[in-house]
């Protein structure tokens, strides 16, 4: 035999299973005043990756992006790959990444994750294409709104506008 013993260790931490309750079903849509939500997926690849390639600066100047790092130039292939995970984790459950559409148009995306912010319980944020700017505070008002009665969350983070 050797000198090795079992060690029970009564504390880890443990991150929840879920970042929604079981019983919640995520909306698959939202019509707001020029502009409509859809789960963001491989489908959107080519416009998604022109409207956010489009809009750079516009975008890491949004409430939200405060770091300035994102979004960052890259080929319609790594944008792929981004979007097959946001669909995966819609699917799993584990965040929610809707992409604002005006008719066909990509013209923006909405994030909701688990929090960043301590006393939060979801982390939301927004971009808007630079040449529709003027709807970054509509889609921000509706969704805020929309948070409070369509989801399960007490205190969602979601930098203001305006």
């Amino acid at each position: 035999m050797s000198n090795l013993r079992l060690v029970t260790i009564d504390r880890l931490p443990v991150m929840p299973d879920r970042f929604v309750p079981d019983s919640f079903e995520p909306p698959r849509a939202l019509d707001g005043p020029g502009f409509r939500l859809e789960p963001l997926g491989p489908q959107h690849n080519e416009r998604d990756h022109e409207a956010w390639m489009s809009s750079i600066e516009h975008i890491r100047s949004t409430p939200g992006f405060p770091d300035g790092d994102w979004p960052s130039p890259m080929p319609p292939e790594r944008n792929l790959e981004d979007l097959e995970r946001h669909a995966r984790d819609f699917e799993t459950r584990r965040g929610f990444t809707y992409s604002i559409l005006d008719g066909d148009d990509v013209i923006g995306c909405l994030y909701i994750y688990p929090p960043e912010h301590e006393g939060h319980d979801a982390e939301v944020s927004s971009w808007v294409i630079e040449s529709r700017a003027e709807l970054d505070t509509v889609v921000w008002s509706v969704v805020t709104e929309w948070l409070s009665e369509a989801w399960p969350f007490r205190s969602p983070y979601y930098a203001t506008r305006g």
